[in-house]
C-alpha cells in the first residue's frame, strides 16, 4: 500500500476529503485498472451488513433484479442527451445530469415523484450542499421502461434487507463526466457519504478515458477498497451510514473522453429536504 493510499485510510473523515481530492488532482493518472471485488448474489446482504459495500456484475444485477439485458443496454442511448450542470462551484464544464425521484413501496410498487429539486445538507456536501439544486427530470422512456421500475425494486428489496421492509424515498441521478476541460471530476466533493440508507453507483460506460477509480472507505474505521468499475451495468452498493465513497478525476486518452453512470438513493421517511 503506497503513501498516499494508507494517509487516506487513515486520516479522519473531514481530512480524507480534503486530502483525496488533492491526491487526485496532482498524482499523475495511471491506465492500470484494479479489478472490482466482486460479491456473489448469495452473499450480497452479508457483505452489506459485515463490510458495508458489494459489488455485482451486470448479469449478477440482473438475475437479482430479473431486468433484461438487453433492454438496459439500450437505455444506455439517452446518456447522450444530459443537459449541463450549471452549479458547479469550481466553474468546470465537465458534468451533464439528469435527475428524477421516486417512491419505492414496501410491496414492491414504484411511483415517480412529483419533479423536485435536489438537495443536501452542508454536513454531506461541503461543496454543494444547503442549496436547491433544480435539473431536468429523466426523459420518460427511462422514467416508466419496465426494467428500469424492476432495478428500482430490487433496490428497494436490497434497502429493505438492510434496514426492514419500509417505504423507500429514491433519487436517480444520470451523470456523463467529459473531458471538455482536460480532467473531469465524478465527485468534486471528495469522499463522501449522501446522507441516505443505501447508495448504488451503476456504471454505464467508459469511452476514451483513463483515471475514474472507484474508492470505498470505512466511515469509522481504518480499511479501505480501491478498483475500477468498467462492465456496463455493474453495480457499486453501499451502506451510506457505514462507509464513505469517492471516484477519482478522468483524463482523456482520446478526443471526446467521458464517464456515464447512474446513481440510486433510497432513503427511509422521506426525501432529504423534504
Amino acid at each position: 500500500m503506497g503513501r498516499y493510499t494508507r494517509a487516506l485510510i487513515i486520516a479522519p473523515r473531514s481530512a480524507v476529503r480534503l486530502l483525496s481530492t488533492l491526491i487526485c488532482i496532482l498524482s499523475p493518472m495511471s491506465t492500470s485498472a484494479f479489478h472490482p471485488p466482486l460479491t456473489q448474489p448469495t452473499e450480497l446482504d452479508s457483505s452489506l451488513r459485515t463490510r458495508g459495500y458489494a459489488v455485482l456484475s451486470a448479469r449478477d444485477v440482473c438475475a437479482l433484479a430479473q431486468a433484461d439485458a438487453a433492454h438496459l443496454h439500450s437505455l444506455v442511448a439517452l446518456w447522450n442527451d444530459l443537459p449541463p450542470d450549471g452549479y458547479l462551484k469550481d466553474g468546470g464544464r465537465y458534468r451533464r445530469r439528469r435527475h428524477s425521484c421516486f417512491v419505492v413501496g414496501a410491496d414492491g410498487g414504484v411511483q415517480q415523484a412529483a419533479h423536485r429539486p435536489h438537495w443536501q445538507p452542508l454536513e454531506y456536501n461541503a461543496l454543494h450542499g444547503g442549496m436547491q439544486r433544480h435539473f431536468e427530470p429523466m426523459a420518460q422512456a427511462m422514467a416508466s421502461h419496465a426494467d428500469w421500475l424492476a432495478l428500482l425494486q430490487w433496490l428497494g428489496r436490497v434497502a429493505g434487507n438492510l434496514r426492514g421492509a419500509q417505504t423507500w424515498f429514491a433519487e436517480a441521478h444520470q451523470f456523463r463526466i467529459d473531458t471538455t476541460d482536460g480532467i473531469g471530476r465524478p465527485t468534486p466533493e471528495g469522499a463522501h457519504r449522501d446522507g441516505v440508507d443505501l447508495v448504488a453507483v451503476f456504471l454505464l460506460a467508459r469511452q476514451g478515458i483513463k483515471g475514474g477509480e472507484t474508492r470505498v472507505f470505512e466511515a469509522d474505521g481504518p480499511n479501505g477498497q480501491r478498483f475500477t468499475l468498467d462492465e456496463p451495468w455493474s453495480v457499486l452498493l453501499l451502506d451510506d451510514a457505514r462507509v464513505i465513497h469517492e471516484s477519482t478525476p478522468i483524463q482523456p486518452l482520446q478526443a471526446g473522453g467521458y464517464r456515464d453512470s447512474l446513481v440510486v438513493t433510497l432513503r427511509a421517511t422521506a426525501f432529504q429536504g423534504g
